[in-house]
């Protein structure tokens, strides 16, 4: 599914026009986007928790030619999946 299907789906769901919808979802993504820039987790119960990781600077290997690299560290972005994904038989790894 990508974004003009869910703006639909979103539409269908809530009465809400396309134009109004996709005002909506980029609202929310606006917001969790935010949110996690700031270092903040989103947690929207039943379906999931967003929070940022930071994943340290280590060394890696460049497959190409086989020296070392150094990869710097950063901060990624996480997804804890709530109990309505186990409830729908869906499970991460």
């Amino acid at each position: 599914m990508n974004k003009t299907e869910l703006v639909k789906k979103i539409a269908e769901a809530t009465g809400l026009s396309g134009v109004d919808s996709k005002k909506a979802l980029d609202a929310t993504m606006a917001a969790v986007k935010a949110a996690l820039v700031a270092g903040d987790k989103v947690q929207l119960v039943g379906f999931g928790t967003f929070a940022t990781k930071e994943r340290p600077a280590r060394q890696g290997v460049n497959p190409s030619n086989g020296s070392k690299i150094q990869i710097p560290a950063k901060t990624v972005v996480k997804f804890s999946p709530g109990s309505e994904f186990e409830e729908a038989g869906l499970n991460f790894t």
